[in-house]
């Protein structure tokens, strides 16, 4: 059987540059913006035109560089924001204009002290209005998470006269479970007349940690677009971490997706986002943190040096990474000492192990992690003891 693809619409230059201290320059958004359509991503979006000058001369000198990628620009749900979008994206060989509204009655009642008839009228004179310059427009439900499905329905179904070729759904909030977003989207394939038009997408956010979860529920459940972020930058506690998404779905064939991205590219990616961003990546961070592929824990070691796969699910490689970690600690085991020593030039006997890995442990007993030059230290000790 042939497995679906599930685009990837990357929002690093949109929705990740909105964390405090992350503001980026033309400049360094044309560098991620290229590495991006190299990497394989779908949809780019580049930013929020009539956010500031600087923002539309990204977008639209990014509209200018891309290649491959769609290029899209955020709007709000009215004209002016829409004219300056076009404007921004009038260079780019596939443009995307992407533009919404609250829909949740939090929003309607406090941010637009609106009416729920008057939000659906005013999402479908924007769809239409954004359709006037680009056939690719993509509609956003702000706060979809919380709003209630039957009445999601019908402006997902009038959004979709009006053209619009993407419907996102966001958990802006991040407080959905993925049983429950996942139901969101089925209600949505199963319900919205003319849904056949548009492709449900995929918008969460990680409040409460949930946002790769909800997003493949979402993609199980009927979405083929996930919205996401290197390093899963965001307001607030951050996106969907494209990294995750990404090998959540080549590693779980039985799910019967596919993505364009070249995996092999991430870590490099991560480590670009980071540095350009200022932003470190957390050590324990799935896929791409430093740690994410080093083993401390003596029988981890033992294991995957016998064979990677006792306790790696992801061959290093497949994401950029050279090999594995064997990090050496006071939990470390012979095992380890061993190949580390070989791994430096020592290949050594059984019973110089036994008596190194003594004079091994009092090091580690002081130290958080045993380096090689502590090794070499360690060696020309016990070579001395030992003659």
């Amino acid at each position: 059987m042939n497995s679906e693809k599930i685009e990837i619409f990357d929002t690093t230059l949109r929705d990740g540059e909105q964390v405090p201290g992350c503001k980026l320059n033309t400049k360094q958004k044309l560098i991620i913006a290229e590495k991006l359509d190299s990497l394989g991503i779908d949809v780019i979006e580049a930013g929020f035109p009539i956010s500031s000058p600087g923002d539309f001369e990204s977008v639209s000198e990014i509209s200018k560089l891309v290649k491959n990628a769609k290029v899209c620009g955020l709007t709000r749900a009215n004209k002016k924001d829409i004219d300056t979008a076009a404007e921004a994206l009038k260079y780019a060989k596939r443009p995307r204009i992407h533009t919404g509204i609250g829909t949740s009655d939090s929003h309607i009642r406090y941010k637009f002290n609106s009416t729920r008839e008057d939000i659906i009228e005013r999402a479908a004179e924007a769809v239409r209005y954004a359709k006037s310059y680009v056939e690719d427009v993509e509609f956003y439900a702000e706060d979809a998470g919380r709003t209630d499905n039957a009445y999601l329905a019908k402006v997902c179904e009038e959004v979709i006269k009006a053209g619009a070729t993407v419907l996102n759904i966001p958990d802006t909030t991040g407080y959905c479970l993925p049983e429950e977003y996942g139901q969101k989207i089925k209600y949505l394939k199963e319900n919205v007349k003319g849904i056949e038009k548009a492709i449900l997408s995929c918008h969460c956010h990680n409040d409460l940690g949930l946002a790769t979860a909800n997003s493949i529920a979402g993609a199980i459940n009927g979405a083929r677009q996930i919205e996401c972020t290197i390093n899963g930058l965001g307001e607030r506690a951050g996106n969907t971490a494209l990294e995750e998404v990404v090998m959540i779905l080549k590693q779980h064939k039985g799910l019967n997706f596919h993505t364009d991205i070249n995996s092999k590219m991430l870590n490099e990616m991560s480590l670009m986002v980071s540095d350009l961003m200022g932003m470190p990546v957390q050590p324990n961070k799935a896929i791409v943190g430093a740690n994410a592929f080093a083993h401390s824990s003596g029988i981890h070691q033992d294991g995957v040096i016998k064979n990677r796969e006792t306790y790696e699910i992801i061959d290093p490689a497949e994401v950029g990474v050279n090999a594995s970690s064997i990090i050496l600690t006071a939990r470390s085991g012979r095992s380890a000492l061993a190949y580390r020593f070989k791994h430096i030039g020592y290949d050594i006997t059984k019973n110089e192990l036994d008596f190194l890995y003594q004079e091994f442990l009092k090091i580690a007993d002081r130290k958080k992690e045993v380096k090689n030059d502590d090794l070499y230290m360690i060696m020309e000790t016990c070579s001395r003891k030992i003659g």
